[in-house]
């Protein structure tokens, strides 16, 4: 039996020595050192042996075993060393080549625009409120001086969920909201970013969605100077401080005065082009003092207490900064459109 574990020593140290693979080194180990392996085989019959033999033959199977496994680790070592230098050969990286240029994201045209008008705001005092997009009768239009069957309503033709729930027409929900929540003391200070809903149909110039900014102010004292005077500073802040702006008298349920603002087509500057249909005007936002019902509503004194609205549709000061021709761009996902806005790469 002594000669019989030399002899298999021998043996599977021959063919660890001449195993070329990972793979081939395993089934030697499987072949002389499994359950089923002759070494295996030998320790099962050691009870046929005389009983002083045993320690000695048991002994020497554990010696050769040991032997096996400690070649089988070596050869082990060097075959995983081997893969890894073959695998660094073939995968090797070129670094004169130049590398993988890293597509940069952008925010949207309309994101842009919503941002850089918080920021504005924000810098003179304003908080951004938000409100939800389906909306009650009440809010969206009770609230705002505008009762039910009102003519004025035809001007916002809705998308109605109820008879009393519908997509709100307009952020201007939020006035009433944000007034009542005040319970009657000023100063309030919001603007409104969101997304509202019309049924127009969609063309160049309309869609059934938009967004829009509203902005409200309620304190003492407020006037219309003051409106004029945030209005011209945002239209000069956004266009160029060479722009002129006129505002024209005009009408909306939940202001009064109310005015239609206007800036000059900065491609004639006034002179009258296509753009600007001939007017050298191009009209840009609404806005008006705080109708009195509104604030009675709402809660507020408007013996004590005025204040200043106004209503910025955002994606049409992005078609007239960006010089964009359809709304529908906006919104058809179409990556050759977006991808004008994406940022200038440097060589």
């Amino acid at each position: 039996m002594k000669e019989r574990l030399e002899e298999l020593k021998q043996e599977a140290l021959g063919k660890i020595e001449s195993s070329q693979s990972l793979k081939e080194l395993n089934d030697v180990r499987v072949a002389y050192l499994g359950k089923k392996g002759p070494i295996t085989e030998v320790l099962r019959g050691m009870g046929k042996l005389a009983p002083e033999e045993r320690p000695v033959i048991g002994a020497l199977a554990n010696e050769v075993r040991a032997a096996i496994q400690e070649q089988i680790e070596a050869k082990q070592k060097i075959l995983e060393e081997k893969v890894i230098a073959e695998k660094l050969q073939k995968e090797s990286i070129d670094i004169t080549l130049p590398g993988r240029p890293i597509v940069q994201g952008n925010h949207h045209p309309l994101t842009k625009i919503i941002e850089e008008a918080e920021n504005l705001f924000i810098g003179l005092g304003y908080t951004i409120a938000e409100g939800p997009e389906v909306e009650t009768d009440y809010y969206n239009f009770e609230a705002l001086n505008l009762p039910k069957d009102h003519p004025a309503r035809d001007m916002q033709d809705s998308f109605y969920i109820s008879e009393e729930l519908l997509l709100r027409t307009h952020t201007s929900p939020m006035q009433a909201r944000t007034m009542e929540k005040h319970e009657g003391k000023g100063p309030v200070k919001i603007i409104v970013p969101g997304k509202v809903y019309r049924r127009d149909d969609d063309d160049a110039t309309h869609s059934h969605q938009f967004m829009q900014i509203e902005g409200l102010v309620v304190d003492e004292g407020i006037r219309m100077s003051d409106l004029k005077g945030t209005l011209a500073l945002f239209a000069k802040k956004m266009f160029g401080e060479d722009r002129d702006i006129r505002y024209r008298p005009s009408f909306f349920p939940f202001t009064e005065p109310s005015v239609e603002i206007d800036i000059s087509c900065k491609i004639c500057h006034g002179d009258g082009c296509s753009v600007c249909k001939g007017t050298g005007w191009i009209e840009i936002l609404g806005g008006g003092m705080v109708h009195p019902n509104v604030l009675r509503m709402s809660g507020f004194d408007p013996e004590k207490y005025t204040g200043f609205a106004f209503g910025i549709g955002v994606e049409r000061i992005a078609m007239l900064r960006y010089g964009i021709d359809d709304i529908r761009h906006f919104y058809t996902n179409d990556v050759r459109f977006l991808k004008q806005f994406s940022p200038v790469e440097s060589n």
